[in-house]
């Protein structure tokens, strides 16, 4: 809203109406009425603002909509904001004022509606805004929530990577709302995050029998998905949301960007990704259905919609067996280790498990390396059905094939 670029003058309702709209928004200053202007879009909506100054730069004052609002009472309005001005108010300060009163569950409601657009994990940060800290701050005023509140709830959360990612989800709310002109502080800043270590859980060769066995306990759908991330390495989120349509010939190809229509979330780096589903998964996946070119999720819920809970499921799983905290990422982390445990390398691993590798290459390079990866992932599913079976000389064989 550049005022060099407006015009000047005394306006009456007629030149309201006649003002064409032009290619960019103009403004037309009133000169009866200090500080009052009217700003006309290439839309044609016109809105009607009260510019004045403060500590030496220009506040912007909507009035509103000039098709509600008459000449004659936007002077009006505009004449009542500066009386505010020259008495020391700051009207455009006290409306940011007055809509930052909201509570904190009212704020982080309309955070969601950002989060949706920017952010991918967006459902796994609200879920801990909704699970942690609307039941504390919920009712209390968004501007009322202090460091002291955050340290308090970070130290009610037992996990401490849980009480990091709780206090990134919070931070991002005060951030936006800040960015909005909403609050004026985020009380999440200076506070602490816990310190942690990278896991590093790989089950071990007498532990993958255990699991595999224990895994039916889940549930079919639930078990199967489990299985699966165990034989083919890839992330719990997109196994959980493995489509039909997105196997073809025995190969599991995933859009890199969401595909709202089927529930796709997309890839976790945004790229897309081809992986051979070996003979085991094939099974696998047939025992769930006997029709194979039946669209939807694979891992459909009772609702029809992708599989949920896994992380409750391996947790029950780990206290059944009596083994210790495993989660369905260590089952992805624990077939790329025995890719590279079978002497296949670290770069076909990255493949395999789509880690983004960056540079020019990965640009020319997409559909490389296909019977390469084929054979590590039928290799690396053979060796863990032998742990299964029983068999851990299956590892000379792997070496041999290769």
């Amino acid at each position: 809203m550049a005022r060099h670029a407006a015009r000047k003058k005394k306006l009456s309702e007629l030149t309201v109406k006649r003002l064409r709209p032009a290619a960019k928004p103009f403004l037309v200053w009133d000169t009866k009425q200090s500080g009052l202007a009217l700003r006309v879009r290439p839309t044609g909506a016109r809105s009607w603002y009260c510019v004045y100054s403060r500590h030496g730069r220009p506040r912007w004052y909507r009035i509103g909509d000039a098709k509600v609002i008459g000449l004659a009472d936007a002077r009006l309005l505009a004449a009542e904001a500066m009386l505010a001005v020259a008495k020391g108010g700051d009207p455009a300060a006290d409306r940011r004022a007055a809509r930052s009163k909201g509570t904190f569950e009212e704020l982080a409601t309309q955070y969601v509606d950002h989060a949706k657009k920017k952010n991918k994990s967006w459902k796994q940060a609200d879920a801990l805004v909704r699970r942690f800290l609307i039941p504390k701050w919920g009712k209390l005023q968004a501007a009322s929530v202090t460091r002291s509140d955050v340290k308090s709830v970070m130290a009610s959360i037992e996990a401490p990577v849980v009480a990091n990612q709780t206090l990134a989800a919070a931070s991002a709310i005060f951030s936006w709302a800040i960015k909005e002109e909403l609050l004026k502080a985020n009380p999440c800043r200076l506070v602490d995050r816990n310190k942690t270590t990278t896991r590093e859980r790989v089950l071990s060769d007498s532990e993958v029998p255990q699991f595999w066995a224990a895994f039916d306990s889940a549930g079919l759908v639930a078990g199967t998905a489990l299985k699966v991330m165990l034989l083919t390495g890839q992330r719990p989120g997109e196994v959980a949301h493995m489509r039909r349509e997105h196997i073809v010939d025995g190969w599991w190809e995933m859009p890199g960007d969401p595909v709202p229509a089927l529930g796709w979330p997309g890839t976790k780096n945004g790229a897309s990704h081809r992986v051979w589903l070996p003979a085991p998964v094939q099974a696998l996946l047939a025992e769930l259905s006997d029709d194979q070119t039946a669209a939807g999720f694979v891992f459909a819920g009772e609702r029809g919609g992708p599989a949920g809970k896994l992380d409750g499921a391996m947790r029950a799983i780990c206290t059944q067996i009596g083994a210790e905290r495993a989660t369905p990422h260590d089952l992805r982390r624990t077939h790329g280790t025995t890719i590279t445990g079978l002497g296949f390398g670290r770069d076909i691993m990255n493949r395999i498990q789509n880690h983004r590798e960056g540079g020019i290459s990965s640009v020319y390079d997409r559909h490389q390396y296909s019977s390469e990866i084929q054979h590590t992932m039928e290799a690396v599913a053979a060796r863990i059905v032998a742990l299964i079976e029983g068999r851990p000389e299956a590892d000379e064989k792997v070496v041999r094939l290769r």
